[in-house]
């Protein structure tokens, strides 16, 4: 099912503009993808599943409260941002890659989407001097290395259901990558949440993260 019925499946009360945006999604791509290679072409015939609903999966862990502040770290074409500023139109989201092509088509779907709340930036995660009430990844790096990255990225006051911290797409076998972490880690599997068996091995991965001081 490579459309945005897949995604109605698990999320009925979209809004006709939350739906207009996520049936935009595939076009868009394709579009963008025979310019600036972002998702190979293997993921674009199962695009929604793979890309979209994976990166929803987030949302099914922790619906993010109205006002809170997710920055997308080696965001790639838009995963999981992208998604989740669709659906969290009351959130502010800022992806940063390191690769600028790939921010390049992050910013063209953005403003063809007309997402305001979408920020772009070309750079490493190390370098953003803000701070947020969540970072979200897809798999960019193993755990104890991505967090070497995140140091005093996260705000003082809570305003979600869980505390404030990282919320990361990650499959396989975890144990021995998260040996080293010292912080309270959570996992989800997918597959509770969606049927699709894509997600069998997949989870999101969430750690607790203390605030900058």
């Amino acid at each position: 099912m490579n459309s945005v019925a897949l995604i109605l499946k698990y999320f009925p009360d979209l809004t006709d503009k939350q739906k207009s945006q996520f049936e935009q999604l595939m076009p868009l791509y394709q579009h963008w993808n025979e310019q600036i290679n972002v998702i190979s072409r293997k993921d674009l015939d199962q695009f929604y599943e793979r890309h979209v609903l994976h990166a929803l999966a987030i949302a099914k862990v922790m619906p993010f409260a109205d006002h809170s502040s997710i920055l997308d770290v080696g965001t790639g074409g838009g995963f999981p941002g992208i998604p989740l500023a669709i659906l969290f139109p009351n959130c502010q989201f800022h992806l940063v890659d390191s690769i600028g092509k790939k921010i390049k088509v992050v910013t063209e779907v953005a403003a063809a989407l007309e997402l305001e709340n979408v920020r772009a930036t070309h750079d490493r995660a190390e370098n953003i001097k803000e701070t947020f009430d969540f970072v979200v990844s897809r798999a960019v790096t193993a755990m104890p290395v991505f967090l070497t990255w995140l140091k005093d990225k996260f705000k003082v006051e809570q305003r979600n259901e869980f505390p404030n911290g990282i919320l990361y797409l990650k499959g396989g076998d975890l144990a021995d990558e998260m040996k080293p972490v010292q912080q309270s880690v959570t996992y989800f599997d997918i597959a509770d949440l969606f049927q699709e068996e894509f997600f069998e091995t997949k989870k999101v991965v969430y750690v607790k993260m203390k605030a900058k001081k």
